[in-house]
């Protein structure tokens, strides 16, 4: 359906376009004589056709009155004239008087506001066009800055002066990088200048801050362009400079485009999971530092264990949780470990499992699978033999259950009790040796059998123990 369409839609079904809390809430503010409007996002994305996420609704209502209307109510902003209410049915609605906002000392929130009863001052204070829309319970749309046409032309522009809006929030900036990323929409020209006027305030913002934007750039439906406008308009040498390194990097014959080309579409080809993208975006960070040129012919040896040891400084640099840099991190530092090898033995793809954890395979394909799609060359030999690997590798996870420590079929505890041994090295080191003849042979994996082993493994040291008869059952 298009924009003019679901215009006439919402002025036609009125307030029954709204969530019903949402209307219920606005309904009792105008019952109380106060002006009442869903605004922002949701609104945006109503028009567009989109399933909007949280609800916010804007009333002259000062919170006092709003806390007196509504029995249960939690102020979480009252200094910024934040009231959330909890409405009957259990949802919560953040309910925000009209005002107009003083300087942004912090460059994230206003010093002071001041309540007003217009509304269109209100919207003046906000950051896009396409943000600064209001709409009543009657179906009536509120736009006096031309948020509307915007969204018909696909175009993110700052309300009024770009050079106030960024000012204020230098986070701005990434936010309409990553609103134009997640709309698929373009920058005003007039936007995308005044953010590379003012790229360096993005200093200034909170590690935390920066981290959420770019994760949300990473997760949208166009993650390449985002990074890209990123690095175009100054914000990403600010963030993660190390990727500004591959920009114009020139590779190998198993590649057709550039270092930063490259991650741009292996992040592109990734599914849209956090961990992945940045795994994607982290894969080849190090090859400008690992690039050696032997006989005219260009590699980057070691670049994913490098590599690997990037991401994990850049992930704590941007204060991801640890869990999180884990996982990158060993995603990054084993990136190129699926590479399909001439005669693979079974034995060696169990190993391969082994090494990098079975529960890491799932993730480790799909980059594989987007590294090599990013690659412009794929197709050859060399990509022949990773996908017949990969399909091998799915097989035997499906077929076979022993790829570790924990899936053998007998714990340290037998291992102590077969041997007669107390806790010590010894225990993992038979267990290490069991786990060996497994991957070599799944058929061994059977209590019966390894208790077996384990009673030939330490027979000769049973027999030169004096005072000690060798096991023979």
């Amino acid at each position: 359906m298009r924009l003019a369409a679901r215009l006439a839609l919402i002025r036609l079904l009125g307030g029954r376009v709204l969530p019903r809390p949402v209307r219920r809430v606005m309904h009792n503010l105008v019952r109380h004589g106060f002006d009442a409007y869903a605004v922002g996002g949701a609104v945006r994305d109503l028009l567009l056709g989109r399933p909007p996420e949280d609800w916010d609704v804007a009333t002259s209502a000062r919170p006092v009155y709003v806390m007196s209307i509504f029995p249960r109510t939690v102020p979480t902003g009252l200094r910024h004239g934040t009231v959330r209410v909890i409405e009957r049915s259990g949802a919560e609605v953040d309910v925000t008087t009209f005002r107009i906002e003083g300087p942004y000392s912090d460059r994230r929130r206003p010093d002071h506001v001041e309540f007003t009863d217009s509304l269109e001052t209100d919207l003046a204070r906000r950051d896009f066009t396409v943000n600064a829309l209001a709409l009543d319970l009657r179906g009536n749309l509120v736009d006096p800055f031309g948020g509307v046409r915007d969204l018909a032309r696909g175009v993110i522009r700052c309300v009024g002066l770009p050079a106030k809006r960024f000012t204020e929030d230098a986070l701005r900036m990434m936010r309409a990088v990553r609103l134009s990323a997640e709309l698929g929409f373009r920058l005003d020209p007039e936007t995308a200048r005044a953010i590379r006027r003012y790229a360096d305030l993005l200093a200034r913002i909170s590690v935390e801050r920066v981290r959420d934007e770019l994760e949300r750039c990473l997760v949208s439906p166009l993650p390449d362009r985002a990074l890209e406008d990123l690095r175009s308009l100054g914000l990403l040498s600010h963030v993660i400079p190390e990727l500004e390194e591959g920009v114009g990097l020139e590779q190998n014959e198993h590649h057709a485009h550039t270092v930063w080309e490259h991650t741009l579409l292996t992040v592109a080809s990734t599914p849209p999971a956090p961990h992945l993208r940045l795994a994607a975006m982290l894969h080849d960070v190090a090859k400008p530092r690992t690039l050696t040129v032997e006989d005219g012919r260009r590699h980057f040896f070691g670049h994913e264990r490098v590599g690997a040891e990037m991401a994990g400084e850049i992930l704590s640099r941007l204060r991801y949780d640890k869990a999180t840099v884990s996982r990158v991190v060993h995603l990054v530092r084993h990136h190129m470990a699926l590479r399909g090898q001439p005669d693979m033995k079974d034995a060696a793809v169990r190993r391969l499992i082994n090494r990098v954890g079975a529960e890491n395979i799932p993730d480790l394909i799909k980059l594989r699978r987007a590294d090599r799609r990013a690659s412009g060359s794929a197709g050859g030999p060399a990509d022949l033999a990773t996908a017949a690997l990969l399909v091998r590798i799915e097989r035997l996870l499906k077929e076979e259950k022993a790829f570790s420590l924990s899936d053998l079929a007998v714990t340290g505890r037998d291992v102590m009790r077969v041997a007669r041994i107390g806790p010590g090295p010894q225990v993992g080191l038979i267990l290490r040796r069991l786990l060996e003849e497994v991957l070599e042979d799944p058929s061994l994996n059977e209590r019966s059998r390894l208790e077996e082993r384990i009673r030939e493994m330490v027979r000769p040291s049973l027999t030169r123990m004096p005072g000690r008869k060798p096991d023979t059952r």
